[in-house]
């Protein structure tokens, strides 16, 4: 009771969607996407989650499809679709894990490694003319507040986020 007598007597500001952090964030997110997948989307054929899949799988290699999802905060749905068809493309495998027979390991084919490699270029391409529009001080003051946020969002990440079982 106390809590929403508090609430209500503050001063409601104007809140200007355009200006609110997640959902700038939300938006940019989505445009560098769009703008990164139309280099491996034409060229390749890959969906931005199929590419998502196989950059942590080239770059951390064999996991299973939940860690999958905790290193690209794709939904699970998501993740099942673009595993699906990199298995049916043969981009990817999936194994029974030794160590537990009910889990599923991922890990990219030669043909798979071969795609990683030929993507991994482009993109680097595409963030290096993104970032060339800022200054040496803003692209070190834009990686310092992401990690400051980072390090925010993993230290209070059990208030906000479900656990993925393995």
């Amino acid at each position: 009771m106390a809590r929403e007598a508090a609430v209500s007597t503050r001063p409601r500001n104007v809140f200007d969607l355009s200006r609110f952090l997640p959902f700038r964030l939300t938006v940019l997110s989505n445009r560098l996407t769009r703008r990164v997948a139309r280099f491996y989307g034409h060229r390749f054929k890959l969906s931005a989650p199929e590419w998502r899949t196989i950059a942590v799988l080239g770059q951390h290699g064999a996991m299973t499809a939940n860690v999958v999802i905790r290193q690209t905060t794709m939904d699970k749905v998501r993740v099942s679709r673009a595993v699906a068809k990199l298995l049916k493309s043969g981009y990817i495998t999936r194994d029974a894990d030794p160590q537990d027979r009910r889990r599923a390991i991922l890990d990219l084919t030669t043909k798979g490694t071969e795609l990683y490699r030929q993507i991994v270029p482009f993109v680097q391409d595409v963030e290096a003319e993104i970032l060339a529009t800022l200054s040496a001080e803003d692209r070190a003051g834009l990686d310092s507040a992401l990690t400051h946020i980072e390090a925010y969002l993993d230290k209070t990440s059990g208030e906000d986020s479900a656990d993925v079982e393995e």
